[in-house]
């Protein structure tokens, strides 16, 4: 299912070119049906995070991707960019901090998943 791995490294690299500070990849396609990426991004502040975001789009519409959805660009305390396989969130420090996504997306949660999955009425 991982056939986006090209949109996914269109993403990083636009994160990149932009300097968005402590990007994260997680694989969660073994335990999400909604995306099976997640990629994070911090942005150091409100006009870094929007900046960001916009940056991401651009590149991506360039090669002709348009994002399925975008959300949080009125505050860009934390801006959601779905491209479907490949969900993108950029936020601010303390919003990423505050809502911890890669402690929400870890490994014991992944196994809980997974034991739910193989053994549902346990």
């Amino acid at each position: 299912m991982h056939q986006d791995k090209s949109l996914k490294d269109l993403i990083l690299k636009a994160l990149e070119d932009i300097q968005a500070e402590d990007i994260r990849e997680l694989d969660v396609a073994d335990f999400s049906d909604i995306t099976d990426f997640m990629i994070i991004a911090t942005g150091r502040s409100d006009r870094h995070v929007r900046a960001v975001a916009d940056s991401v789009m651009e590149d991506l519409l360039e090669q002709g991707i348009k994002p399925i959805g975008k959300e949080g660009f009125e505050t860009a305390e934390w801006v959601l960019l779905d491209y479907g396989d490949v969900v993108t969130h950029i936020m601010r420090k303390e919003t990423r901090e505050f809502y911890d996504l890669e402690s929400l997306w870890g490994e014991q949660v992944r196994e809980l998943v997974k034991k739910t999955r193989e053994n549902p009425l346990d």
